[in-house]
This record gives C-alpha cells, structure tokens and sequence, in this order.
C-alpha cells in the first residue's frame, strides 16, 4: 500500500511571476472594491440629504399653510397642519411655539403649557418661546411660574417692551392681588378659630337675680293660665273673644253664638 506525507504548500509549485501577477490582480480588485464602497457611501449619504431637504421644504410649506389658517381663526385646521409638520421636523421649536399660540386661543391651557415646554426644550435660547410659555402658565393659574418664564424671556432679549411693560408687570399685579387674597383667608381662619375656642361664661343660676327673673316668669305664666280664652262666632258672623274665669263660668245664648274654640 502507498503511504501518504505532508502534502507540499502550492505555492512552491507556482514561478514568482504567476505569483506577483496574481498578488496585482487582487490589489486592483481591492482597489476597485473600496471604490465601490466610498460611491455607496457617498450615494447613501446624499440620498440622506435628499430625502432630509425634502422634509424642511415640505414642513416649511405646511407651517406656512397652518399660519395662514390660524390667522382666519381655524385653528383646530391649523394644528393639524403643525403636526404633520413636526412628524418632518420634529425638532423645529417654532412649530410648538406656534401651536401653543393657537391652543390658548381655543382655551386649552394643559395642552398649551407642555407645547410651549416642547418649544423650550427644543431652543432654549428662543425669548419668544418663554414669552409663550409664560403665557400659557398665566392662564393656568400658575403665576410664579409665568413670573420666571418672562424673566428668561427678558434676559435673552432685554430690550423687549412688551415682554417687560405688559406680560411681566400684568404677572407681578396678579401675584401682589394673589398674597393679598391669601393673607386675608388666613387671617379669616385664625379669627374663626379664636372665636370657636372663646370660654362659655360661667353664669351664677343660683343668684338672687336669676331667682327673681324665674319667680317673676312663673307669676306670669300662672295667671295666664288661669284665664281661658273663647272664640265666639255669631250666626250674623260677628266674631267676639271672651275670657271665662273661674269665679264666672256663664257663657252667652247657645243659641245665638257658636263656639269656635
């Protein structure tokens, strides 16, 4: 039987001209490998753009559309518009700031506060954003909420007269009215409170005076009680009351009266 060995490596077989032709040959396809790569690379990345530049464009149509709805007052339409926009854009700040606008026209004020809150999240540098935010907590009833959003709103743009001259000093009144309110339910409270613990006096029901008085009360009652009093009715339909005591129990004609009690 034949035995078997190590088998040689092939490429003791192969001349060194075959082999430098073969190593240049799949450095060119190397080459042309890593050229396909960087051209799908590249195709990827401005399909990207592409695709990226549409969406702006298409949102910038639709928030253009939505202002215009929401300056005819359709507002419910003009959000619309701003939600299919922020499904495109959904880190453009001005789309919520728009939208929370809108919400406080319709009287929304949850809704409105957490668009303007999105609109702050998204630019925290935008004054107009706080402005609205400040807003919309105004309506909420949250005043020193408002108070803060209008001071940011200040200190990105200090030279905004209607921030300073309306929003902030109209929050400052409320707040003022606000503590007074308050200060005037707790001082009620407390006056409540001091009356409901005031002591019962501490009356003496074993005086001479307070003797008198129930003796007195006791006469009175007594000689009313003697006397009793009758309605009589007439058969013309006179009406006579008479007292009968007594010492004097005879009343009038049976026949010419009737007893009414």
């Amino acid at each position: 039987m034949a035995s078997f060995g190590w088998k040689r490596k092939i490429g003791e077989k192969v001349s060194r001209a075959t082999s430098q032709q073969f190593e240049a040959e799949a450095a060119d396809e190397e080459d042309l490998a890593a050229d396909d790569d960087a051209n799908w690379v590249h195709a990827t990345k401005r399909r990207k753009e592409i695709l990226l530049e549409d969406c702006v464009k298409k949102s910038k149509e639709l928030k253009d559309e939505g202002a215009d709805l929401a300056e005819n007052s359709r507002y419910r339409e003009a959000i619309l518009k701003w939600d299919e926009a922020l499904q495109l854009t959904p880190e453009d700040a001005t789309l919520y700031e728009m939208k929370s606008q809108v919400l406080m026209s319709l009287h929304e004020m949850f809704p409105a506060v957490h668009a303007a809150e999105m609109a702050v999240r998204r630019n925290p540098r935008s004054w107009d954003a706080w402005q609205t935010l400040g807003r919309a907590q105004l309506g909420l009833g949250e005043i020193a909420l408002a108070i803060r959003s209008f001071q940011v709103s200040l200190h990105i743009f200090p030279m905004n007269p209607e921030v300073w001259k309306e929003d902030l000093s109209w929050a400052r009144k409320l707040h003022e009215q606000q503590k007074a309110t308050k200060t005037e339910s707790v001082q009620a409270l407390v006056k409540e409170k001091e009356l409901a613990q005031e002591p019962i006096p501490d009356y003496d029901f074993e005086s001479d005076e307070i003797v008198a008085v129930c003796a007195a009360i006791a006469e009175k009652e007594k000689a009313l009680s003697a006397a009793k009093t009758v309605v009589i009715v007439s058969a013309s339909g006179t009406v006579e009351t008479v007292t009968e005591k007594d010492n004097c129990p005879t009343t009038p004609d049976e026949t010419l009266f009737i007893r009414a009690r």
